[in-house]
């Protein structure tokens, strides 16, 4: 299966019926509660420190605490689809995170709050790509761009409002509301999934669960992400005092270095294993491996922009938490704006195509904060966070509505999974290059440093532009093998 051809009348052009679109705006409920509670609590940490009389370092976990919980269950997912069916999974995921969102705001001490994260963590990390292949198997894949979009959009605004949301919430009231406000969230969208989600179950049993493959990908996942996190949080936190590539390096490179052994040693396993628990063999798709790849790529380059930019307003423009949570809104808003034409533009042309037009964007939209001073006009700032926005509508999730296309409909559990993976990965080593580029130039001067870290997020915006020609020219190749 490859990306749409272009030209005549195609499935691609068919309209999409609203029980369709109603199960997409379900879907995209319950990735909106996962992702912006993440950046909704962020903003709480230092005051769930100060109330429960704990010290920034342990509530810090607060927060690692759950990251690496969602990389624990995602290796699950594609199993867990395979053998109880996407809606019934989605549904389990969703009740689970409404209910620990409740024991997290009845948390008496910083340690039950940690355990209560973790497990909400467990929960959240199914939620999208468990709705990512509930939506797939709804619509063909021709029609596939439109409905993704859907959940596209929900995962780009909410951690564009997160910040916001967050500083009401502690402003109005104490820190528990930060996780109270999933309630009612929760219970709307359980009552919508449960008279529209479909739970038909697998007509085949699959096989017996991966358990050696899935210790080795849910330790090799989290160890990664959090080694990478712990690094280039080490180099904000020091200030200016890294020295290098090596600042802070330290205490990070045991669970970088363990996580990937685990997953090299998960890779060799894979290869020996007829019914591994992620199903490595899809990247013998030419266009499936290079839209994974150009959909970790502009991860990197997207995900890890959302680290770089908060310290560009606070470091560089001298805003603070809250004045820098609404001046990033532009950013999210001009993604969600746009999604909906990439979609259809997906659907139309294949993903490949479209995002090497939305590289050429993002690239051109980033130089701007790597040549210009500190002090532009604050209306150009703005602006050019709105069409930085419209660039990764273009940009990212087409590359990851390709891969989704070029695999048969029983392969979608594993790549949705894969795909989420590896833009976790993604991200996790773009914020670290970012913060760890900019730590090492801070002693030389505010705006060289941040210079000099937007260029590397340039560079990082030319990789995924390379991706993206990469899947061009494999779909391209597909087309022309399905014509002969």
């Amino acid at each position: 299966m490859t990306a749409p051809p272009t030209g005549g009348t195609r499935a691609a052009d068919a309209p999409i019926s609203w029980p369709v679109w109603r199960l997409a705006l379900v879907m995209a409920f319950g990735a909106f509660m996962s992702q912006l509670d993440t950046s909704v609590v962020n903003v709480g940490l230092g005051t769930i420190a100060t109330d429960l009389g704990a010290g920034l370092g342990d509530a810090q976990w607060v927060a690692n605490g759950y990251l690496i919980a969602l990389g624990l269950s995602l290796p699950a997912c594609g199993w867990l689809v395979r053998r109880y069916g996407a809606g019934p999974v989605w549904l389990a995921s969703l009740g689970g995170f409404t209910l620990t969102s409740g024991l997290c705001a009845l948390a008496g001490d910083i340690g039950w709050l940690v355990a209560f994260r973790v497990a909400q963590g467990l929960t959240a990390g199914l939620l999208l790509p468990a709705g990512q292949t509930v939506l797939g198997q709804a619509v063909g894949a021709h029609r596939l761009g439109r409905v993704m979009a859907t959940l596209g959009i929900a995962v780009t605004l909410a951690p564009a409002l997160g910040p916001a949301l967050g500083g009401v919430l502690l402003h109005l009231g104490p820190w528990p509301w930060l996780f109270l406000v999933n309630l009612p969230l929760g219970a709307l969208a359980l009552y919508l999934g449960v008279r529209h989600v479909p739970r038909d179950r697998p007509a085949v049993r699959p096989a017996s669960l991966d358990w050696p493959g899935l210790l080795l990908v849910a330790a090799g996942v989290p160890l990664l992400i959090y080694g990478l996190s712990a690094w280039g949080a080490r180099g904000v936190s020091s200030g200016g005092s890294g020295s290098g590539f090596g600042g802070g390096f330290g205490g990070a490179l045991g669970p970088v270095a363990a996580g990937a052994l685990a997953l090299a040693a998960f890779a060799r396993h894979a290869r020996r294993t007829a019914h591994p628990v992620l199903d490595l063999r899809l990247f013998a798709n030419p266009a499936y491996a290079a839209a994974t790849a150009t959909a970790a790529l502009t991860g990197a380059a997207m995900f890890g922009a959302t680290l770089l930019f908060p310290l560009y307003f606070q470091l560089g423009r001298d805003t603070g938490v809250t004045g820098t949570g609404l001046a990033l809104i532009p950013l999210g808003l001009g993604t969600a704006l746009l999604l909906p034409v990439s979609g259809r533009l997906v659907d139309r042309f294949g993903g490949g195509i479209v995002s090497v037009y939305g590289g050429l964007a993002a690239v051109a939209t980033t130089v701007p904060f790597a040549l210009l001073r500190m002090d532009m006009n604050p209306a150009v700032v703005e602006g050019l966070l709105l069409l930085r926005g419209m660039a990764l509508a273009l940009a990212v999730t087409p590359a990851g509505i390709a891969a989704y296309q070029a695999v048969a409909p029983e392969q979608l559990a594993d790549a949705t999974t894969q795909v989420n993976i590896l833009q976790r990965l993604g991200g996790a080593l773009g914020g670290t290059v970012f913060a760890v580029v900019l730590t090492a130039r801070l002693p030389l001067g505010v705006e060289g440093a941040f210079h000099t870290a937007f260029g590397w997020l340039t560079a990082a915006s030319v990789l995924g532009l390379a991706g993206a020609v990469w899947l061009t020219a494999a779909q391209r190749r597909g087309r022309r093998a399905e014509g002969g």
